[in-house]
């Protein structure tokens, strides 16, 4: 069992990657509806992402979105998370904005011992300062797997005492918390996200226990 928790543990801390789509809420405009992003990011390997949001036509300003990204790798695509959800602002003070968001997660990990795929739920919360033309935020968020499927290789079974199934587990989440900012220009975006990543015993690191993003995003009608 101590074997199992930790390659979840490990598996969900080299895979997380801070994806979420970031968005200037004093830049967007109620007639841009559809949002495309595009990152590049540090984060214990280097990941690449896409994702496309909805600007819903809603009293609170909230934005529907799908999510996919991966870690680079010689074995392009075998490992990635996919998010489907949603982030809403709920007050505006002045130039100061709150907002949160929430995502289900489904994400696979390859490893010559173990293929895992589980599913799980991803939700942060932002205060920032924005004006049109830039922003300033700090984001903290839990990243949990919920359920998680583990299909061991002849490797990991020849050498433990391993079965396949659905596991429910006791660990495999990570916190985060960072500072995000950005430029804004007419329908364009440049983000840049920085911040820390801990499992959630408050103990164990990734190798690079931080993580790094840049992200360009287009607004259209």
């Amino acid at each position: 069992m101590r074997i199992l928790k930790l390659i979840l543990t490990l598996s969900l801390l080299s895979i997380y990657n801070s994806s979420a789509q970031t968005l200037n809420w004093a830049s967007l405009k109620k007639e841009q509806r559809h949002l495309a992003n595009l990152n590049i990011g540090l984060d214990y390997g280097v990941t690449a992402g896409i994702v496309y949001s909805y600007h819903l036509k809603t009293a609170l300003p909230m934005a529907i979105g799908l999510e996919y990204s991966m870690p680079s790798g010689k074995k392009i695509g075998d490992d990635f998370k996919t998010k489907l959800g949603g982030q809403i602002r709920w007050f505006r003070f002045s130039d100061f904005n709150f907002s949160t968001r929430i995502q289900g997660v489904f994400r696979r990990f390859d490893s010559n011992y173990v293929t895992l795929t589980n599913f799980g739920t991803d939700v942060s919360g932002t205060l920032g300062y924005y004006k049109p033309k830039w922003f300033l935020a700090g984001e903290a968020g839990f990243d949990k797997a919920i359920v998680t499927h583990f299909k061991h290789s002849d490797l990991m079974s020849d050498n433990f005492t391993a079965k396949n199934g659905w596991y429910m587990p006791a660990t495999g989440g990570n916190f985060y918390y960072g500072l995000q900012t950005g430029f804004s220009w007419q329908s364009h975006d440049i983000i840049l996200k920085v911040g820390k990543v801990i499992n959630q015993d408050f103990r164990t690191e990734p190798l690079l226990p931080f993580y790094v993003q840049i992200g360009y995003t287009l607004k259209m009608k």
